[in-house]
């Protein structure tokens, strides 16, 4: 049984883990800071710290309707990449055709170069919201196909023979077995997904946009204005460690028994 010694340094140690990333940020933005004045380095050319502050506050209408609409696409793609990922993977697990027939084609997905679609996605739907959700969905699409196949691949065939000679439908062996099997797995590529989609909602808008982060960055970078560029990645930042804290936070709250795992395994 744990004493509350032990609860007391691991909340210490888990404080540690915050502290130390928090500290190094703030010595290198006051590095940054620090060298930029002494050089005197010009705003257009790399803005101190101070100034990306700044421009944060200033602009902030700005920056969060421009942020509303790359969330957006960036949340709409997620969602259907998981959709379609999670799909495809229990479709391709399920039988040896499709298995050979889709299985390749998930391959080519992340074969091509998505940034190279864009202009055709452009030309197909215009500068609206749809060509940016299938940016992102073709990007997040891959982690999380190929993670949730690995996983109902490692599946306990001794657990599955075991349901199968009590009587157990398909359906009760996937229901039991084989999709929590896949859970641990699942998370990791939906984790990896999260993170990106931001970054492909961005692409999508540097190729072509009228609204959003990555649109904003194009135009303030044109103009000069690089304390606002600098802006708009520190929130598209935050926005991926958001999206990934949360796909975290509810793997540590369906998967309990994980995260009791790893404790006793640290």
């Amino acid at each position: 049984m744990m004493l509350a010694s032990d609860r007391a340094l691991e909340r210490l140690a888990a404080g540690f883990q915050w502290i130390i990333p928090g500290a190094l940020l703030v010595a290198g933005a006051l590095l940054w800071e620090i060298l930029v004045r002494l050089r005197d380095t010009p705003a257009w050319m790399l803005p101190p710290p101070s100034a990306i502050g700044q421009s944060l506050f200033d602009d902030r209408s700005m920056l969060l309707e421009h942020t509303l609409a790359t969330a957006q696409a960036a949340l709409i793609g997620f969602g259907i990449a998981f959709l379609v990922g999670v799909g495809s993977a229990i479709a391709i697990t399920s039988t040896r055709i499709l298995e050979r027939s889709l299985y390749p084609v998930i391959i080519a997905t992340n074969a091509i170069p998505v940034i190279a679609i864009a202009p055709l996605l452009l030309i197909w739907f215009g500068y609206g919201l749809t060509p940016k959700i299938i940016v992102v969905a073709l990007i997040c699409f891959f982690p999380i196909a190929v993670n949730t196949i690995d996983g109902l691949r490692s599946v306990d065939r001794e657990m599955v023979n075991l349901l199968r000679s009590l009587g157990a439908s398909r359906w009760a062996t996937f229901r039991l077995v084989r999709f929590p099997t896949s859970l641990p797995y699942l998370f990791s590529g939906t984790r990896i997904a999260a993170a990106v989609s931001v970054i492909g909602a961005l692409v999508a808008e540097w190729v072509g946009s009228s609204a959003g982060l990555g649109y904003l960055m194009i135009r303030s970078a044109s103009q000069f204005l690089t304390d606002r560029v600098f802006a708009a990645i520190f929130i598209a930042a935050l926005m991926g460690i958001a999206m990934f804290v949360v796909i975290s936070l509810l793997e540590r709250w369906l998967l309990p028994w994980r995260r009791l795992d790893q404790e006793r395994n640290s």
